[in-house]
């Protein structure tokens, strides 16, 4: 049931909204009646086009939980306190993250597809990390990558089919960053799969086979499949193959470059 609700979402039905709509519509007629009756003969404000929210009132102040909403103050948090001399940022969102850190610092993005904005403090330049030129080797002392590298080679974003860019793009990171440099890394963590071209999910067993040869774990913290945050937590062996409880959650690694 679950799986057809995406895919009914994905082809641009989106079954909540569809109910929610009917559900509150007799609530949004009674109170425009009853809005229009104190307006009487008031044209200060004339009415416009028609613009239903219905769905608004039986909803919280606004949305604090998820991956992307912890992990991006997670990080930012990390970036301020340690203050790199030079920070760059390889596909994550520029409305989310990127936008945290722009508020204290310079920061240099990087992704396959191109972004014509001008934003302060933020720099956008077009890189396939799967593929990067000479000049960015040993190009910085911090590099951030949230919620992107298990999109690398999928083809959803217009990057080559590549199986193992995943991989490409954590050696290209590596490369990237000077011996004793930050990784700040994040992607989804559960039972190991492919969900093609969405996403790959990751063990957090073979996260770490693939990352502890090149880095130090500073620290590991993971956004459960309920949204919940649980911030530097052990490196456990029997969690670790339990993959956190997680089928569907969000592993966050902050990494050293080992010299």
């Amino acid at each position: 049931m679950k799986q057809f609700y995406h895919f009914l979402v994905k082809i641009g039905i989106n079954p909540v909204a569809f109910f929610s709509f009917f559900a509150g519509l007799p609530v949004y007629l009674r109170d425009r009646r009853e809005f229009k009756k104190q307006l009487g003969a008031n044209r200060e404000f004339p009415f416009g086009t028609p613009y239903p929210i219905l769905s608004d009132r039986r909803t919280e102040n606004g949305k604090i939980r998820g991956a992307y909403f912890h992990q991006d103050l997670l990080v930012a948090r990390k970036i301020y306190k340690n203050s790199p001399v030079k920070h760059i940022d390889v596909g994550s969102r520029v409305d989310g993250f990127v936008a945290h850190v722009a508020v204290f610092r310079e920061i240099e993005v990087f992704d396959v597809r191109p972004q014509s904005d001008v934003i302060r403090n933020v720099t956008l330049k077009q890189v396939d990390f799967m593929n990067i030129p000479d000049e960015l080797v040993n190009y910085c002392d911090s590099v951030s990558s949230l919620h992107a590298i298990e999109h690398f080679g999928l083809g959803r974003y217009g990057d080559p089919v590549d199986a193992f860019g995943h991989l490409k793009g954590i050696r290209n990171i590596h490369r990237v960053l000077k011996p004793g440099g930050t990784f700040y890394f994040s992607v989804p963590i559960g039972r190991q799969r492919i969900e093609f071209n969405a996403h790959r999910i990751f063990d957090v067993g073979y996260l770490l086979n693939i990352l502890q040869p090149d880095f130090d774990v500073v620290s590991f913290s993971y956004i459960d499949d309920i949204y919940d945050l649980h911030e530097d937590v052990p490196l456990e062996e029997e969690k670790i193959r339990d993959n956190y409880g997680c089928n569907y959650g969000c592993g966050v690694f902050e990494l050293i470059k080992k010299s």
